[in-house]
């Protein structure tokens, strides 16, 4: 992508009924700083300030499942963590607000949900 004056930076972007809760839960989650807020949009970096998180609220969100069936509402995107202790991890994630989903395709992965249902996984 060619760069000029003016050019918008990117960030990938997830609906919320609540996008400030959210915010909070990833902010948490990872360490990284809530630098926009408002009711509507909420953007957290990392401290080195790298691409960062955005959710913008949805008041009719409608959650993911996972997994997906016929019919089911699916996941557009899915964020992927590494953490230095599994299990650690799941229980920090679970204590912020994250549920661990049913379906686990595999040993060394657990699936979560954050609070507004959208998959994720720590490895």
């Amino acid at each position: 992508m060619r760069r000029g004056p003016g050019s918008p930076s990117w960030r990938p972007c997830s609906g919320a009924p609540d996008p400030v809760a959210l915010g909070g839960f990833w902010s948490d989650l990872l360490g990284w700083e809530v630098v926009r807020s408002s009711p509507e949009w909420v953007v957290v970096r990392p401290p080195d300030g790298g691409t960062g998180l955005a959710f913008q609220l949805e008041t009719d969100h409608v959650p993911p499942t996972w997994p997906a069936g016929p019919g089911d509402q699916q996941m557009q995107q899915h964020l992927d963590v590494r953490v230095d202790d599994l299990t650690a991890g799941v229980e920090h994630a679970v204590a912020l607000g994250a549920r661990l989903a049913e379906h686990q395709p595999q040993d060394d992965v657990r699936v979560l949900l954050d609070p507004a249902g959208h998959p994720f996984c720590l490895f």
